[in-house]
């Protein structure tokens, strides 16, 4: 048996001591273990010094956009002629992520005990996806470095901005629906009850619409919470299906491309990160089956994924990328016509640049059209909701002064 010992895991180490002009100093080290930072310390000149453990603070998530200004400053860093250990400091200091500054700290310190930059980012797969760190190992084995992280900070920064667009688009819809439930809720909870009171008294029967909205009143308050569990049970079980099933993320995948307004906003938004994806890596000179394999989940759609597995392997039997897509069902026709073409002229990633670009345009404008065609929609929806609760219990008002 030939049992490798596991490396102890790096932590945070807080320590303060004199130094050898006996002035009292303190700070912070990331190391294995105290004897690591005892170590550290004596080279420093620090005598006497309390060293313990640095509580765990509530940790910060790290956001797409903190990564891809992450990527744009240490581009310029580097194209500035800083050197790269250099640049990872400076760019730590900057942040006001904590969570992000202990990160760029621990690949600076792999990086300095041996590892290349790619193999230092590959340890971090939440942050630093395939694509990115086959676009740094590009960059570091051709010599440009700097230029290859500025064309990746303009990816990202696209992509973002996609997600954005689609982000916006959705936030007024949900914000009205909310605020329609609210709204419902409280008039059937609180206010017919009250109108309930007021109606025992005149001894007469009530229109059936009343006679609904008594009922379902009724119901909410004495079993409303049984409405709320299965809510709430819904959500979580959709949450787990949407985590743990690849089946169930596949399914919802195809089904969203097949939804009249949204399926075509999907669509159009997966190509644009598609063709962004690969020409930015085939511009890189990455081969380009090797970029179509990471390309894959670039797309955010498992249909997608799904068709470039099948373009990777008939581009690796021979067939040009051209025909491969055209005999995907995804992807328009327009999309295998501009390729044709780049692979004719040698011009393929400027080519995928422009279809990415006229597809961000598009998605662009349908978002916006969405945005103005969803809020007649809803106001219309939310009229006749709440103008029907209010009609219904006014009725047996209307009522009693037409026989009065």
């Amino acid at each position: 048996m030939n049992n490798a010992a596991k490396t102890p895991a790096k932590r945070w180490y807080l320590w303060q001591g004199k130094d050898q002009q006996d002035r009292m100093q303190r700070g912070e080290i990331f190391a294995t273990g105290t004897a690591m930072v005892n170590a550290q310390l004596r080279r420093q000149g620090i005598i006497s010094a309390q060293v313990r453990i640095k509580p765990r603070s509530r940790v910060q998530a790290i956001r797409e956009k903190e990564v891809a200004l992450f990527t744009r400053q240490l581009a310029a860093m580097l194209k500035a002629g800083i050197p790269l250990l250099q640049s990872f400091e400076i760019v730590a200091r900057s942040q006001s992520n904590e969570t992000l500054a202990k990160l760029i700290r621990t690949l600076r310190d792999d990086i300095e005990t041996g590892s290349s930059l790619h193999q230092a980012l590959a340890r971090h797969p939440k942050q630093f996806d395939a694509l990115y760190c086959n676009l740094v190992a590009a960059g570091e084995q051709a010599g440009m470095l700097d230029t290859l992280l500025a064309s990746l900070a303009n990816h990202k920064e696209k992509i973002l901005h996609i997600k954005s667009q689609i982000r916006t688009a959705m936030i007024y819809p949900a914000a009205i629906i909310a605020c329609a439930v609210l709204v419902t809720a409280v008039i059937m909870i609180w206010v017919v009850p009250s109108f309930k009171q007021v109606f025992s008294s005149f001894g007469a029967s009530l229109p059936w619409a009343t006679q609904v909205v008594i009922y379902a009143s009724d119901f909410l308050v004495s079993d409303g919470w049984i409405l709320a569990a299965l809510a709430v049970l819904m959500s979580t079980l959709l949450m787990r299906l949407w985590r743990k099933s690849p089946i169930w993320r596949h399914r919802a995948a195809y089904g969203l491309l097949r939804l009249p307004l949204l399926g075509r906003i999907a669509r159009n938004s997966a190509i644009a990160r598609w063709t962004r994806t690969l020409s930015t890596m085939f511009g890189a000179g990455v081969p380009l089956v090797d970029a179509l394999r990471a390309v894959a989940g670039a797309s955010g759609n498992a249909a997608f994924a799904d068709s470039t597995a099948v373009i990777v392997q008939q581009v690796s039997d021979g067939v040009s990328l051209a025909a491969s897509l055209e005999q995907t069902a995804l992807f328009p026709g327009m999309v295998g016509q501009m390729v044709a073409i780049g692979e004719e002229s040698g011009t393929l990633d400027q080519m995928l640049d422009k279809v990415a670009d006229f597809y961000e345009i598009e998605v662009n404008e349908a978002v916006a059209s969405l945005s103005i065609m969803l809020e007649p929609i809803i106001m219309l929806v939310l009229g006749v909701i709440i103008g029907g609760l209010v009609i219904a219990m006014y009725l047996p008002i209307f009522k009693l002064g037409s026989i009065v």
